[in-house]
């Protein structure tokens, strides 16, 4: 992509999608929330702050289906990389370098009670490094900004099968902590119970 191409020099987003789902009872990432998927939900909430968008997820999945559906880009982790969320930010990285973009901010699909200013501000307060959320609850690191720059560290903490911590990788990288409040709006959703609750919030405001 050339310099003009508006995603050039920007950030672009990602979805982590690729989970299993096996607490849910069903793909996760399909699961509607207030009539919309949560995949599509993120997606959206990204949208807001990156000019492109991308879908991590496994092949023949709903997430994958959905995500076409949309006119968003679908990126499938590097085969041999361990399942886990690092491994769909290392095909982000990779997705985004093939952009011309400077940095991904990267989200999971099943956190959709997320601040509205959470990629604003990652984006504003990493700089040209790594930033992550961090609320009362502990470090947020599915929520993050990873400059295209940490492409080769993500790659050598995946080697050969391995998944270390995604915080340890965004640490290690020096990255700043971003705070934000309340920690409930980082709630990732594993049940069906979860999405009820989740329901339940968006209902009341």
């Amino acid at each position: 992509m050339n310099a003009s191409s508006p995603a050039a020099g920007l950030v672009a987003g990602v979805v982590i999608a690729g989970g299993r789902s096996v607490r849910f009872g069903g793909e996760k990432a399909a699961a509607l929330l207030d009539g919309v998927p949560l995949v599509i939900r993120a997606a959206r909430r990204l949208q807001a702050s990156c000019p492109v968008v991308a879908v991590n997820a496994r092949p023949g999945t709903e997430a994958e289906a959905l995500a076409r559906q949309h006119g968003l880009a679908v990126i499938y982790d590097t085969p041999g990389d361990a399942d886990g969320p690092l491994a769909g930010v290392r095909a982000g990285l990779v997705w985004a370098q093939g952009l011309g973009a400077r940095a991904i901010a990267v989200s999971p699909c099943d956190a959709p009670l997320l601040p509205d200013d959470l990629f604003v501000r990652l984006i504003a307060e990493a700089g040209p490094g790594p930033a992550m959320a961090e609320t009362a609850d502990g470090l947020q690191p599915l929520t993050a900004l990873w400059p295209l720059s940490a492409l080769p560290a993500v790659a050598e903490a995946l080697k050969d099968g391995a998944h270390p911590p995604t915080w340890r990788v965004l640490d290690s990288l020096g990255a700043r902590r971003v705070r934000f409040d309340p920690p409930e709006a980082f709630a990732n959703l594993n049940t069906r119970e979860d999405l009820a609750w989740a329901a339940e919030r968006l209902a009341h405001g």
